[in-house]
């Protein structure tokens, strides 16, 4: 995804955080945050959720699948990348 999106996505994530229609979003805003991420954090991964199946709707040219939307929110939060302990030196 491209990164130059994110600050729309963000922006429409913090539209579904108080609409209605989507308060599956805000549920999962606040299981995120209770999980120990902070605000920016678990805005940024629901919004990559949000690209993920934005992307496939611009692909496929198939509707928004809300339900696979719901899918990918409640896998987060994304594991954290674990990098390997260097070797040392000899």
């Amino acid at each position: 995804m491209n990164d130059d999106l994110l600050p729309d996505l963000i922006a429409a994530i913090e539209q579904q955080l108080t609409s209605p229609q989507t308060p599956y979003v805000a549920k999962t805003f606040v299981r995120l945050v209770k999980l120990g991420l902070d605000e920016a954090e678990a805005k940024s991964q629901i919004a990559l959720c949000l690209g993920e199946e934005m992307d496939q709707v611009l692909r496929t040219r198939r509707a928004f699948d809300e339900k696979a939307y719901r899918a990918s929110l409640d896998e987060l939060p994304f594991p954290e990348e674990e990098f390997p302990e260097e070797e040392p030196a000899l």
